[in-house]
């Protein structure tokens, strides 16, 4: 991680609003607000209390191994077609490893990421997803520790939004990219395993939770991988049944699959604008 001139700009204090700036280790405004960056390299930069607790470490691990098994690899290939190549400041909510962000980056030597977690786990991780990615831990419900129209794109990966704070930090013309499951991502999981399911009306609580955003488009991303029981317990381990289920009890209700199966990955990119 390299807090990054670009970055560092981009945000703002979370206390007076106010501009931050670097020095050596410390972030702070005119009106003497500090924070010290955390020893893996983020910076806590939260204005209160944060509601939503973020995934854990085991979630943030099995979610490195999905990831690196290519699980998401046509998740990533959209994100990174659907960024424009003017963009040059990304924002990535609820970024998690910071996978996603790294691969939109990387695409573009002239482009910077921020990426933004409520869990300080996820901070550590994102911190080292590319050298162009600052780390920020803050809530991503809440108040956003970034700059009026600083983002060229803000990327929302199956994590929760702030539709008035989004519609604050993009600059006119900016976009939002935001990545959901439709009814039958991992359907070959989910179903015989009896997991969490996506509910049928998600595009619309979507829509109305952005009412501050104008809809500019919608695409479909599908695409059928080839899982072992050891990934296919990481896909489960990684998303919020987790939070209801033992790996032990995971790997029991697992135990009964084919070994290997193939699994689908159906998920829609919708679009706003300021």
């Amino acid at each position: 991680m390299t807090a990054t001139p670009e970055a560092i700009a981009a945000l703002r204090c979370p206390v007076c609003h106010g501009a931050l700036a670097l020095d050596g280790r410390v972030l702070g405004c005119v009106e003497g607000h500090r924070v010290d960056l955390a020893r893996q390299g983020y910076a806590t930069l939260s204005s209160g209390a944060i509601r939503h607790p973020g995934d854990t470490p085991a979630m943030l691990d099995a979610r490195t191994v999905v990831q690196d098994a290519g699980v998401q690899s046509a998740i990533t290939r959209a994100l990174v077609e659907a960024v424009p190549a003017d963009a040059r400041m990304v924002v990535d909510l609820g970024a998690g490893t910071g996978h996603h962000l790294a691969a939109v980056v990387d695409a573009d030597p002239a482009r910077h990421g921020i990426a933004v977690d409520s869990a300080k786990p996820a901070g550590k991780r994102a911190a080292r997803a590319h050298d162009r990615v600052f780390a920020v831990v803050a809530d991503v419900t809440g108040e956003l520790p970034l700059g009026d129209g600083v983002a060229d794109v803000v990327l929302c990966v199956f994590a929760p939004r702030n539709g008035p704070e989004i519609a604050r930090v993009l600059r006119p013309g900016g976009r939002l990219l935001v990545v959901t499951p439709t009814p039958d991502h991992l359907a070959e999981l989910v179903g015989p395993l009896d997991l969490l399911t996506v509910d049928a009306d998600k595009r619309e609580r979507l829509e109305a939770g952005l009412s501050d955003l104008r809809l500019a488009g919608h695409a479909p991303v599908r695409d059928s991988v080839t899982v072992d029981h050891g990934l296919a317990r990481s896909i489960v381990a990684m998303g919020p049944n987790a939070f209801h289920l033992t790996p032990e009890e995971i790997a029991e209700r697992i135990a009964g699959l084919p070994d290997p199966l193939t699994v689908t990955v159906a998920v829609d990119v919708t679009t706003f604008t300021p």
